[in-house]
């Protein structure tokens, strides 16, 4: 049982960059676009916060948190090069060894690829790999350190129709929809979409296993965790990357306009009460 208080200490935005509910194309699903390779990876204000929890969890329940299967190596290495090729601005390169905007010196050698990638940016890094029997991407590695109400244990080694249960809305037109657009995606031409919803509790780290029994609150909670997600393809292995960076606020942080649009665009409350 996890009971480090680092855990449960909230990491708080002070606003939203943007929000799903505002474009009608964001706003239905799959709500994927097109988004260049240099806008993949963002640093925000909570970088430094972000990332210490992160390695506080790499270091300490990294079998939690960490899952790379066999046969995903090459893919993780890729990944790694692709993330040092693509970082924001901010970071100091010296030889072999990068250096954090937060002043956290990260050897590229020191440890397993997808660590060692997860350690440079604050977006969770999964791997997915095509099994041609299934006809499915499935997941081969991962490093989720945030996950919203699910756990990687269960995840690993699935196809995205079993990822996404217990989640409502994704059923099977959903799934082959989504499948298809793992198919389409192009090297070098990345997809993003936008989630949000309501939580009561603002931790970052929330794993729940799919047993867990749900319990929608009957008032909205307080806080608002969206996630921009970015799918794209490794050049070399053909693996799919899907990458989640998350932001959590206080609804109050959300700017007028937003809480004007939220008022007609209503997005749901978390499915379990934690």
């Amino acid at each position: 049982m996890i009971s480090d208080r680092i855990l449960s200490d909230p990491i708080l935005h002070d606003h939203l960059p943007s929000a799903p509910w505002m474009a009608e194309a964001t706003r239905r699903l799959p709500g994927v676009q097109p988004v260049p390779m240099s806008d993949w990876l963002i640093r925000d204000e909570r970088y430094a916060e972000q990332m210490a929890l992160r390695d506080h969890l790499l270091a300490a329940h990294r079998a939690r948190v960490f899952e790379c299967q066999t046969g995903a190596e090459a893919a993780c290495a890729e990944l790694r090069d692709l993330v040092v090729a693509h970082l924001p601005d901010g970071f100091l390169r010296q030889g072999r060894v990068i250096l954090r905007p937060d002043g956290v010196a990260i050897d590229l050698d020191a440890d397993r690829p997808l660590i060692t990638a997860a350690r440079l940016v604050q977006e969770d890094l999964c791997i997915l790999t095509h099994d041609a029997l299934q006809g499915e991407h499935l997941l081969s590695a991962a490093v989720l350190c945030f996950p919203a109400s699910w756990t990687l244990a269960e995840k690993i080694g699935r196809p995205l129709t079993a990822i996404h249960i217990p989640v409502e809305k994704y059923d099977d037109v959903m799934a082959k929809r989504v499948q298809r657009l793992f198919d389409m995606v192009r090297v070098d031409h990345p997809l993003w979409r936008q989630n949000a919803l309501f939580y009561q509790n603002p931790a970052l780290f929330q794993p729940a296993s799919e047993a867990q029994p749900r319990k929608t609150p009957e008032r909205r909670p307080e806080f608002l965790r969206s996630e921009r997600q970015v799918i794209l393809r490794l050049p070399l292995t053909g693996a799919m990357v899907f990458s989640i960076h998350t932001w959590v606020l206080p609804f109050g942080q959300l700017s007028p306009e937003q809480v004007e649009g939220l008022a007609a665009h209503p997005v749901h409350y978390a499915g379990r009460s934690v």
